[in-house]
């Protein structure tokens, strides 16, 4: 069959199966989604070769470990905590974001935590913590009334079909996204996986087939021809993209000088409601305080870890470092990180257009000067910007979706002064709203005091990381993904709506996750009660393709008896 007849057949069985899935039983649900979940482990070695074979990873390198925990652990993570809410809405009738620990924001916004929730969270993952930030109408009074619209909401009753265009770097988003779609929006789903990972479509196909038997779920690869018959054809009533603002555009508006003239009217061309997630330039804002040399290290470690996980081909790599100018440490926390993007293992650049990004990057920046670390690999580089002006910096630039690192001094005579002018500055000069990670000292947190979460309510971002990456928010799925709400159609930025968020709120703003400052044991020594080591998905973990395995074992079958493994492992890290 001529592949556009397949497509054809493909989307004729999943519209009729509309309303079918809009209806089927919460318990059917459940049943499909534990099939589901059940595949996912005799699916999950096949996962991991074939993306080390598309990405030049070894078979022994620690490296493996980004794959384990982006790809195979966090959709089976997923499905658990999905699971877990289909659960309390087949007894409760909704989610029960109640038993979940509440407070104010500042006096002006609730914050529900969504992680920890269990003991094996608090061992695991030791000191880390995730809030969702709603949006300011909802209260803990009206919170119930905010979840799982698709569960007590007429409109829903006849389904949808939804396109989702797959993402080519993380191997996890396109079946996350066809997850959060199915179960939180009742909406049947075609996936076309794009091109760079399309290898991974008989994994797909195996682990989902009891969705797909039932015609409520199907995978589909090709080029651009494909998708844009998909995007433009009248049984698509939604569609999903996860990529650049160019393909957004292209799809809304059409290509060429006649697309931007329309996305400048806001004359759409393709009237189908869109969701989206477009990255971002994405800012790490360096606080200054009382920085050791042990601290300096370590954070030097975690910001080439943010830019160099999966070879900075991901929406949420630092693209931005901004440093405090007349703090005392700026200079050796800024020769740190460039040893440590030098002394990082070497990555294949396996993302098509790497070298020509960085160029046209480079040549948008006026006055900036590219640097390449000694030692580095040779598409390795750090871009000094200059001092910041009142003109946009990255106005007419994206994220470079490389391995650049921009660095940014920026003035501020204390530390909370400097918080509001990197804040001002990330939100007024950065295109894209999707992550900012802010690494902070904690005495300087508590000499803050209250004013450091007024300080956060004022940082646009859909995921905000403090002394964390904000590619953790993306793991922990029980949390939204997305941009900051507010973007509208014809300057999207980084996206409209939001993904993941397996407790299925309504108007959430935003997540806030935290880590601790400092790895165990020094963490305890400095009178933090957290045991989170080295982490595992820092890029010069030693053991990360040990722990990761024995994690995604663990999520498997949780046992006491598979912690000392995982422990034994992290420790050496």
């Amino acid at each position: 069959m001529e592949a556009g007849a397949r497509l054809q057949a493909l989307l004729a069985r999943l519209a009729a199966r509309r309303q079918d899935w809009a209806a089927l039983p919460v318990g059917e649900r459940i049943a499909l989604l534990r099939q589901v979940r059940e595949r996912i482990p005799a699916a999950a070695e096949r996962w991991i070769d074939l993306s080390n074979a598309a990405k030049g990873i070894d078979a022994d390198s620690p490296l493996q470990g980004e794959e384990w925990t982006s790809g195979p652990w966090a959709l089976l993570a997923t499905c658990d905590h999905l699971l877990a809410t289909l659960e309390q809405i087949a007894d409760q009738g909704r989610p029960a974001v109640h038993a979940l620990r509440q407070r104010s924001v500042a006096g002006r916004q609730l914050a529900v935590e969504v992680f920890p929730q269990t003991i094996f969270d608090r061992l695991l993952l030791s000191g880390v913590r995730a809030e969702v930030w709603m949006q300011p109408e909802v209260n803990a009074g009206n919170l119930a009334s905010h979840v799982a619209a698709a569960y007590r909401d007429a409109r829903h009753a006849q389904g949808e079909l939804a396109l989702i265009l797959g993402a080519g770097n993380i191997s996890s988003i396109a079946p996350l996204d066809a997850l959060h779609k199915l179960y939180s929006e009742k909406a049947v789903c075609i996936v076309k996986l794009n091109p760079v990972n399309e290898y991974l479509l008989p994994v797909f196909e195996e682990i989902f087939a009891p969705l797909a038997e039932r015609d409520f779920l199907h995978f589909v690869t090709g080029g651009g021809e494909v998708g844009a018959l998909l995007c433009q054809h009248a049984l698509v009533d939604t569609i999903h993209i996860t990529g650049s603002q160019a393909t957004h555009d292209a799809i809304v508006y059409g290509h060429g000088p006649e697309g931007e003239a329309n996305r400048r009217a806001n004359r759409p061309l393709n009237p189908k409601p869109i969701s989206s997630e477009l990255g971002a330039v994405c800012p790490t804002i360096v606080v200054p305080g009382p920085w050791t040399a042990a601290d300096i290290a370590f954070q030097a470690s975690h910001i080439a870890t943010q830019k160099l996980h999966n070879s900075g081909f991901n929406c949420v790599a630092s693209q931005v470092l901004v440093l405090p100018a007349q703090w005392r440490h700026t200079p050796a926390l800024r020769a740190a990180v460039r040893e440590q993007l030098a002394a990082a293992p070497d990555r294949k650049p396996y993302y098509p257009g790497a070298a020509s990004r960085q160029a046209q990057f480079a040549a948008c920046q006026p006055g900036a000067r590219r640097v390449n670390p000694i030692g580095a690999a040779a598409n390795r580089e750090v871009v000094e910007l200059p001092p910041a002006s009142d003109e946009q910096v990255f106005g007419r630039c994206t994220e470079v979706f490389a391995p650049t690192l921009c660095e940014q001094l920026l003035d501020g005579a204390d530390a909370e002064s400097y918080l509001r002018h990197a804040i001002a500055y990330a939100n007024d000069k950065l295109r894209g709203t999707l992550g900012a990670n802010i690494l902070i000292h904690p005495a300087t947190i508590k000499a803050l005091g209250p004013r450091f979460d007024e300080l956060l309510l004022e940082l646009h971002y859909g995921c905000i990381a403090i002394n964390a990456w904000t590619g953790l928010g993306y793991l922990l799925t029980q949390a939204p993904w997305g941009a900051f709400p507010g973007h509208v159609l014809n300057d999207v930025q980084s996206g409209i709506g939001s993904v993941h968020n397996t407790h299925m709120f309504d108007k959430a703003q935003r997540t806030v996750v935290r880590a601790p400052f400092r790895p165990f044991p020094r963490s305890v020594l400095g009178g933090a009660l957290t045991l989170l080591p080295n982490p595992p998905w820092f890029v010069n973990n030693r053991q990360a393709h040990n722990v990761a395995r024995k994690l995604f074992a663990f999520q498997v079958r949780p046992s006491w008896f598979k912690l000392p493994g995982i422990f034994f492992d992290a420790l050496r890290g």
